[in-house]
């Protein structure tokens, strides 16, 4: 990356950072200091509901400010001391970590308010409930105003873009795809042993995830290769639930759920090497990183035919089921790839160094610096 002749002064608003664990989460940690390394002025405003953190922290080189917010045990997540960063100090523009908060329309009606340009990076994610699903549209609504007068909207994807571009009623060209990164560290490949095949399902173990469904297939596919397993591997509401689901199909012995440690880059790396076949029917992804991970490590890949997923299955890296498949379709796909092992040769995912390069090189495109001063 670049660095400016006088650093960028950006505040990055996000409702959780540090020490905190998720998607938007890891997307911070991991982009903010790489900025930070770059040159930018990069300071991370976000909230701390339990108010026991520290107000000021160092990460890896990046600054982050923790505000109150309220409620306490609620993610709504109100921090009038963000908005008051924001409007009171000298920035060259608020960069908002995800929408799906109170923090986010807060940020940008400060920012709007002290004349700072804005982008939004959407992260945008499926859920299991009805309600929030339609709580997410009527959300989409009423952000629209402000999202359409951010300088540039980021989505992680193609397929995330479009769908945004269509919903909110405005034109393509305001969407940069900027994917999100990987640093899956390296492996040594597992000794062969008698086992048989692993099928690994990972991700949040939400319904929408559809881990379920992969569950109910998984007999059949016992019938074609008795010695195999299925891992399903994540955290989230539907653990219990899925175990039970095992047992009552009488192939408890052969399902193993539970997460992979938060954090541990090492062990997902070798659970995706040493899966056979790696699975993902969610309804709905912005980008699916684990698959593409998947991908990166030459792993054959099936995924339900929709959302970002889509885009996988077009462009010939992964088999495809529709989206209301049937049990007996999944098991014989899954049967398939299991015997043809097809997977996509030569597929790299973006770093964390190119998705922050890709981001300092929007905010040079819309902050409102003179060329001079803002000289690379």
């Amino acid at each position: 990356m670049a660095i400016s002749a006088r650093s960028l002064r950006v505040a990055m608003v996000a409702t959780r950072a540090f020490p905190s664990i998720g998607g938007i989460e890891t997307h911070v940690n991991e982009v903010a200091p790489r900025l930070a390394a770059a040159g930018v002025g990069v300071t991370v405003l976000t909230t701390d509901p339990g108010w026991r953190l520290p107000t000021s922290d160092q990460v890896a080189g990046a600054r982050l400010r923790r505000f109150r917010a309220w409620p306490a045990r609620a993610d709504y997540s109100l921090a009038p001391g963000i908005y008051r960063a924001i409007r009171q100090e000298e920035w060259d523009l608020v960069h908002c970590q995800g929408y799906h908060t109170l923090t986010a329309p807060l940020a940008m009606r400060a920012a709007a308010a002290a004349g700072i340009p804005y982008l939004v990076t959407l992260h945008s994610g499926g859920h299991s409930s009805p309600f929030r699903n339609l709580v997410m549209r009527f959300q989409w609504k009423t952000l629209r105003p402000q999202l359409a007068r951010a300088e540039r909207l980021v989505a992680v994807s193609g397929f995330e873009a479009e769908f945004f571009a269509e919903r909110l009623r405005l034109p393509r060209d305001r969407f940069a795809v900027i994917p999100n990164g990987s640093n899956l560290p390296e492996v040594v490949p597992a000794p062969s042993s008698e086992a048989g095949p692993l099928i690994a399902s990972v991700g949040r173990l939400e319904r929408y995830k559809g881990h379920h469904r992969v569950l109910a297939a998984f007999p059949r596919v016992l019938e074609r290769f008795p010695k195999a397993r299925l891992r399903i591997a994540g955290s989230g509401p539907q653990a219990h639930r899925l175990r039970r689901m095992a047992d009552a199909l009488g192939i408890a012995d052969r399902v193993t759920v539970g997460p992979v440690p938060s954090g541990d880059r090492r062990g997902m790396a070798s659970l995706l090497s040493q899966a056979a076949l790696v699975v993902l029917l969610s309804e709905y992804e912005s980008q699916a990183i684990a698959v593409h991970e998947a991908l990166t490590l030459g792993r054959p890949v099936l995924v339900a035919y929709t959302s970002a997923l889509r885009e996988l299955a077009d462009r010939s890296l992964a088999a495809a089921v529709p989206k209301d498949a049937s049990s007996d379709e999944i098991a014989a796909a899954m049967i398939r790839q299991l015997k043809q092992r097809r997977i996509a040769p030569g597929f790299q995912l973006p770093t964390w160094d190119d998705c922050a390069s890709a981001l300092f090189a929007v905010y040079q495109e819309v902050a409102r610096i003179p060329a001079k001063e803002l000289a690379g």
